[in-house]
């Protein structure tokens, strides 16, 4: 009876437009815990000191006030908010650790319907917001569903280029012995497996790579160490006929390999988006162009690979009252350049040029779907503070904060280009993306932003209207 209540409950509002569900994803490093740290913390602060110019709701003050509420899906991990602002708080500051599994908290936001039925009816209203945090690696996992275990074995083999093949070395050369027509051994798979989870951790750490399949081995979460995460791609096609493969038993190395995806691809990713995807409303992809632009030509192209990978893995459709009870669709996406203020002001406009072209292809399909699409560039919480140095007798433009370690810097870390990089770019070196760590905060103070207002009001300024 209490869960049917519950379930009432979220129809109801659901029915009513008073339940939003915020998707918040991005690959590693993208800023989602910093962002949902200072997105509670901004409505936290709008009825006491808002920091919010250029969000209506709050310039106009029909958004009353906002508070956390126990979530409704239980289920769920919740989000670490209080961590994070500890770690923000501390002297000296520092970031808070990033989440690696999917997590949630729910907002109640108080306002004045400014028109619509609700206006009519009531004075004030409550929108309930489910802020959901999930890793963008685990997106690149859906695009297995169309793949059965020998197809996707021959697209890694294609992939196996550049840095990737370098990396992969000790791994290809172990698995040359292994015979995938041989009685399953479990232990010799599992040392396989390993190595291969090894390859890919490299691919991310050492070589800045972000299409990283599968996603939950280098991510886990609740699934570290179990068996379903003990496969990989059989990368020796040459040695064996395609009809020698198929017809393998269950009962040999290659059928626990195959039988292993299949479990994977059915209960692992075809359970995640069952669970969440099919309920967002909402979604906010942050991406970090600066350091890929920093690693080079290689890691920068691997990252709009993932980024169109991921965008193909969404259920986008204009929303309306039906599919909102029953089948909710992602009506708008916000895509965020993260990490503004690690460049200097006037290269916003690059940075948000930049990212429109490696999300193009993603673009033209939601404009065709009708989606609200946009793209932006923001700071969640401040690490510099914008200035001019004197150089040459010139004024230019400079950062000034503390890097990770805590040394204090001025500078100018370079141009962000307009446009995709070309060659010109990769052989001038002339960016030199820099981490700075936050900068320091007061309990009784929002924290400092760059175009949240902007953020919150493209993502809800229509529901508390």
């Amino acid at each position: 009876m209490i869960h049917l209540g519950q379930e009432l409950n979220k129809l109801v509002n659901r029915g009513l437009d008073r339940h939003v569900r915020l998707a918040v994803t991005g690959l590693s490093r993208a800023g989602k815990t910093a962002f949902i740290t200072s997105l509670v913390n901004q409505l936290q602060h709008v009825s006491t000191n808002p920091r919010l110019p250029l969000f209506p709701a709050v310039s106009d003050g029909y958004l009353l006030g906002a508070r956390r509420v126990p979530q409704i899906d239980m289920h769920v991990p919740a989000f670490g908010y209080e961590e994070g602002m500890q770690a923000l708080l501390t002297t000296p500051p520092h970031w808070p650790e990033p989440t690696r599994d999917v997590s949630q908290i729910r907002m109640a936001l108080r306002f004045k319907p400014q028109k619509g039925p609700l206006k009519l009816l009531q004075d004030t209203a409550t929108l309930y917001l489910d802020i959901i945090d999930y890793p963008g690696e685990w997106l690149l996992d859906l695009p297995l569903l169309e793949m059965d275990y020998l197809a996707w074995s021959k697209q890694q083999v294609r992939l196996m280029t550049g840095r990737r093949q370098a990396l992969a070395k000790s791994w290809l050369s172990a698995g040359e012995a292994f015979d995938p027509l041989a009685a399953a051994d479990e232990s010799a798979l599992a040392k396989l497996a390993a190595q291969f989870t090894e390859y890919l951790y490299k691919c991310k750490a050492e070589a800045g790579l972000h299409w990283v399949q599968p996603g939950r081995f280098v991510l886990p979460g609740e699934l570290a160490g179990a068996p379903v995460l003990q496969f990989f791609p059989f990368m020796w096609l040459e040695k064996y006929s395609e009809s020698q493969l198929r017809d393998a038993g269950d009962n040999t190395n290659f059928g626990m390999l195959r039988s292993r995806y299949k479990y994977y691809q059915q209960h692992v990713v075809k359970g995640f988006y069952r669970e969440h995807f099919s309920r967002f409303d909402r979604q906010i992809i942050l991406v970090d162009c600066l350091q890929p632009l920093n690693a080079g030509p290689e890691s920068f192209n691997d990252m709009r690979h993932a980024l169109n990978q991921l965008m193909q893995s969404f259920h986008y459709g204009r929303s309306s009252l039906l599919r909102r009870l029953f089948s909710p669709r992602i009506d708008k996406v916000l895509f965020a350049a993260t990490k503004a203020d690690h460049v200097t002001p006037e290269q916003h406009p690059n940075l948000v040029s930049l990212l429109q072209q490696m999300v193009n292809e993603a673009w033209q399909t939601a404009s065709f779907e009708g989606i609200n699409m946009s793209c932006t560039s923001l700071a969640a919480i401040q690490a510099t503070e914008p200035g001019f140095v004197t150089h040459q007798g010139t004024q230019v433009p400079a950062l000034r904060g503390h890097t990770l370690s805590g040394q204090a810097q001025t500078l100018f870390p370079g141009e962000v280009p307009r446009r995709l990089p070309d060659d010109s770019f990769w052989q001038a070196q002339r960016f030199d993306f820099v981490s700075f760590r936050p900068l320091p905060q007061q309990s009784d103070e929002p924290l400092p932003h760059i175009r949240m207002d902007k953020t919150l009001s493209f993502l809800l300024g229509d529901k508390l209207r």
